[in-house]
């Protein structure tokens, strides 16, 4: 029972050292310098491909709101 005891106090959280604010910014330049950053013509080409997404996107709703309108249009017209 004793060693279930020291076993489980053992297992607890363990405390981490506190980081020093030069060796955190080390970090961060260590992993700064790890970043690929997109070239010129990817980044244009993304944006073109958003874009053009958006306008397929906004003529799509458009038009689903189009036929809503008309669907309820039709429906009040009904009721009177």
């Amino acid at each position: 029972m004793a060693e279930l005891n020291n076993a489980s106090r053992d297992a607890g959280p363990e405390k981490k050292r506190k980081t020093s604010l030069a060796e955190f910014a080390q970090q961060v330049r260590a992993e700064t310098a790890k970043i690929v950053w997109p070239t010129r013509e990817e980044t244009v080409r993304t944006a073109i491909f958003v874009f053009i997404f958006m306008l397929i996107l906004s003529i799509f709703f458009l038009g689903i709101d189009s036929l809503f309108g008309v669907i309820v249009q039709a429906a009040i017209g009904l009721l009177k």
